[in-house]
């Protein structure tokens, strides 16, 4: 008997059926093991308190408080135990968390365009987390969850509000694990003894994270008084209670700076989270090393830690799998995105940032910028943090990676960790006034019971002089133009060379644009004019020399 061929409708009913068995060992494996589930907490009754209005942009919760200040900056004092603290952050500053989880899920659309690979990443994202629970502390678990309990619900097709606020707290870490797209050139030094005055400790730090203008609009200064360890404030945003730059009430100072890693496996202790347990338990540098030390991280980072009990800064430089301290010796350092250290100095992965980078020229700039000042100040610290020349005061475009001021600047702040004062730039990036706040005073108050500006005004530093100039203006129509290019429209070339004409990337995106309507030669031009100007990365240079290839074969094709 002869067997009849199986049809095409047969066989891609087995496939199909196939697929779907897959998808359903998936939902069914990330509903067992990877979606992590909300802690249990015993006391609950904070979730019955109500803010109440006292001004516009005013809020309190008993002694608790969230105001805007006349500097655009949102102040914020939360106290109490973990969940606690959370539901009243959460009930304080709930258009923030909102407006913030829109910001960052606005750009994964626009830079995930396809809604069936922002559905992958959503699964990726869990699968990749699936043991993000079993790496952050029972505190802060049940401080997210207390945030979470406000989150809107209009992101749950992303995933619970736990889940995600959870998952949020990675994103710097996976975003940084699989593009290094968090490697966007975060720089901060340190001053101390004959270097500064008075002999203080002072730090300064530009965060060099950009996720699009609307993320960076509603900057927190956060004061904290957790019923467990140190006061501390930081400066973040809504939903976020990890840690990039703060300092304590023992006069500890911490900033992170990313370095290049390896692709991890899974996951791990965000490192937000761990500069969060820093600053709340570290009292001294030795305690901090103790802390980094014993969490295990799946990116590399770098901790500048600046501490007013030991009188000096140091870095504490880690990876997933290795650790090292640097230290220098003239009462300076200076951290940008590779390891100084002598273990971690010659890792494959750190000399391949450090030559193919903008890391190292930054550095040498501050290094440049920090021997001209005999005397550190926080003005002077302030004038370096806004620097937009290069090396020997060569003029680089702005906007450059390779600048110290990069015109990207989540925000900038500097610290005097022994006086426990802290200044905090406005906007835009750290052009604006840098705002100060005395620690001593802030935790002094006892419940705000009128609307009134809280930072001392007798040491505002000045906004920069660029914020006027008409350098200024040109730079933000760049801007403008640079968007559009990027969103594929077209623009007046001679507009955007005119907005920003010692800049490599300038002249990238007029090639680009030709390009895109085959105009070989005049595409050649264009790029051949960018690779005789300051190129920040190598990545970037092997770009233009490719497109220029492309543009030659193109030619000869035509």
């Amino acid at each position: 008997m002869k067997l009849r061929k199986p049809r095409w409708s047969r066989i891609l009913l087995f496939v199909f059926l196939g697929i779907a068995g897959l998808f359903i060992v998936l939902a069914i494996y990330l509903a067992l093991v990877a979606i992590d589930y909300p802690p249990k907490v015993k006391d609950t009754s904070s979730l019955d308190l109500q803010r109440t209005q006292l001004d516009t942009n005013c809020y309190v919760i008993g002694k608790n408080w969230i105001r805007k200040n006349k500097g655009g900056l949102w102040e914020m004092y939360v106290e109490g135990n973990a969940f606690e603290r959370g539901v009243i952050n959460g009930k304080l500053s709930k258009e923030l968390i909102y407006e913030q989880e829109k910001a960052f899920t606005d750009q994964i659309i626009k830079m995930v365009p396809s809604n069936f690979y922002r559905h992958f990443l959503k699964y990726f994202v869990a699968w990749f987390n699936r043991d993000l629970d079993d790496n952050i502390t029972d505190e802060y678990k049940e401080e997210i969850f207390g945030v979470s309990r406000v989150a809107s619900s209009e992101f749950d097709y992303i995933g619970s509000s736990y889940q995600r606020m959870m998952n949020y707290h990675a994103a710097h870490d996976i975003g940084h694990a699989l593009q290094n797209l968090a490697l966007v050139g975060c720089s901060s030094f340190a001053t101390w003894n004959q270097k500064s005055e008075d002999s203080l400790l002072i730090v300064g730090r530009n965060f060099d994270f950009y996720v699009g203008d609307h993320f960076a609009e509603n900057k927190i200064v956060y004061f904290c008084n957790p019923t467990q360890g140190n006061k501390f404030m930081m400066v973040t945003w809504g939903g976020l209670v990890g840690v990039v730059s703060g300092m304590n009430m023992e006069g500890l100072s911490l900033t992170l700076n990313a370095a290049k890693s390896t692709i991890p496996s899974g996951s791990a202790t965000p490192i937000s989270l761990l500069a969060r347990e820093v600053l709340q338990y570290a009292t001294n540098i030795e305690q901090a090393i103790e802390i980094v030390k014993k969490r295990k991280t799946f990116v590399s980072e770098s901790f500048l830690i600046a501490s007013s009990n030991d009188r000096k800064a140091v870095i504490i430089e880690k990876t997933p799998s290795a650790f090292d301290v640097y230290e220098e010796k003239d009462n300076s350092i200076v951290c940008t995105n590779h390891y100084q250290g002598p273990d971690l100095f010659h890792q494959k992965e750190n000399l391949i940032q450090m030559s193919q980078s903008a890391s190292v020229y930054r550095e040498e700039r501050i290094r440049e910028l920090m021997d001209r000042v005999p005397i550190n100040t926080p003005e002077a610290t302030a004038k370096i943090l806004r620097d937009q020349l290069g090396l020997e005061d060569k003029f680089i475009g702005y906007g450059n990676e390779k600048a110290v001021n990069q015109l990207i600047a989540h925000h900038a702040v500097i610290f005097e960790p022994q006086k426990r004062m802290v200044w905090v730039s406005t906007s835009p990036w750290q052009l604006g006034e840098f705002l100060a706040y005395d620690l001593n005073k802030i935790f002094a108050i006892d419940g705000l019971e009128n609307n009134h500006e809280l930072n001392d005004t007798l040491f505002t530093i000045k906004a920069d002089s660029f914020l006027y100039s008409p350098e200024y203006k040109k730079f933000l129509e760049f801007r403008r133009l640079k968007a559009e290019i990027l969103d594929g429209k077209d623009v007046d070339i001679s507009n955007l060379i005119r907005s920003n004409p010692g800049y490599y990337h300038t002249y990238v995106l007029a090639g680009d644009q030709e390009f895109r309507h085959k105009n070989w030669e005049l595409a050649i031009g264009y790029y051949m004019t960018a690779a005789t100007k300051e190129v920040a990365t190598k990545s970037e240079e092997a770009y233009i020399i490719k497109r220029i290839l492309k543009c030659e074969r193109k030619k000869l094709n035509n």
